[in-house]
């Protein structure tokens, strides 16, 4: 990958980087309480949401559609804003602590919370209620990752655990990795789960059988909470690190294939586009897009 943009975002440092849903735009939040739309091919600046969230805000998801957006702050609350307008459509006070990230269901009726309260919570946006309709406890310690699909809620927490629930079928299913999860995805298919641990290697789970399927590592991860990723075809395994580089893996041999170097030292938040072989990284105060050139793709 060739990296085509580095955009100073003036958050002071930048918490978490999000493409939007269809990829063409980018949104990031940081410690300066605001929010911004971007368009990063461009290194544009579209917009600037201040005076949401009263601290930091630590992590942001675009609706379906695009036309809203869900923040999570280090004040306990969750808010939903108009993209257009900058007007907060919804204000939950969701946790009794900070909140680390949020996700929406496929139709953006649901908005789904986890913090570091252990727990995890489901809000129906349809509804007035001021409760959630589902309360995930499980957790014994900080829930630091969340991942939704229409049929399924995955969540990393500091207890060592990941933890998938069924939501057709009503079960939870748990898995003890031994050491804190920083970051817990699935792959496109949902048949096996990307667990990023602090201090240890990212490892490949098949969700049927519990099994390891493959790990990586090579990265450096001993301090903060890192995010890790698949690229859009499921082939390559994206990190952060804390040695200045985003570091890619061949999925199925395990094998370090590039290290793309940044100027600060702790990269801890990526995305990758949707459809197309494009990369954001946020590292400090600046957010990076990685393409891969035309002639190599």
């Amino acid at each position: 990958m060739k990296r085509t943009a580095v955009i100073n975002t003036d958050h002071g440092a930048v918490r978490s980087v999000r493409f939007n849903h269809d990829g063409n735009y980018m949104l990031t939040c940081g410690s300066d309480k605001t929010l911004k739309l971007w368009n990063p091919t461009r290194q544009l600046l579209i917009k600037s949401y201040k005076n949401i969230h009263g601290s930091e805000i630590l992590d942001v998801v675009a609706s379906h559609d695009n036309s809203k957006f869900a923040t999570a702050g280090l004040d306990r609350k969750v808010f939903l804003t108009d993209v257009s307008t900058g007007k907060v459509l919804r204000k939950i006070r969701a946790h009794d602590d900070k909140v680390n990230t949020v996700k929406f269901n496929s139709e953006s009726t649901l908005l789904f919370s986890a913090s570091v309260d252990g727990t995890c919570k489901v809000w129906d946006l349809r509804s007035r209620s001021y409760e959630p309709i589902q309360t995930m406890n499980e957790a014994k310690d900080n829930v630091t990752s969340l991942y939704v699909t229409d049929s399924q809620i995955l969540t990393g927490s500091a207890d060592a655990c990941i933890r998938r629930y069924d939501i057709r079928l009503g079960f939870m299913y748990s898995d003890y990795l031994g050491g804190p999860i920083s970051c817990a995805t699935f792959t496109k298919d949902s048949q096996c789960t990307l667990a990023g641990l602090q201090g240890d290697a990212i490892r490949l789970i098949d969700n049927d059988t519990g099994k390891l399927l493959n790990e990586f590592s090579g990265h450096s991860n001993s301090e903060y909470k890192l995010e890790c990723c698949m690229n859009s075809k499921d082939n390559y395994i994206y990190s952060g690190s804390e040695d200045s580089a985003v570091y890619i893996w061949d999925l199925i041999t395990g094998k370090i294939i590039s290290k793309l170097q940044h100027d600060y030292r702790v990269v801890h938040s990526i995305s990758f586009h949707p459809t197309e072989e494009k990369l954001l990284s946020a590292s400090l105060g600046c957010v990076y897009l990685w393409e891969i050139p035309a002639d190599n793709d």
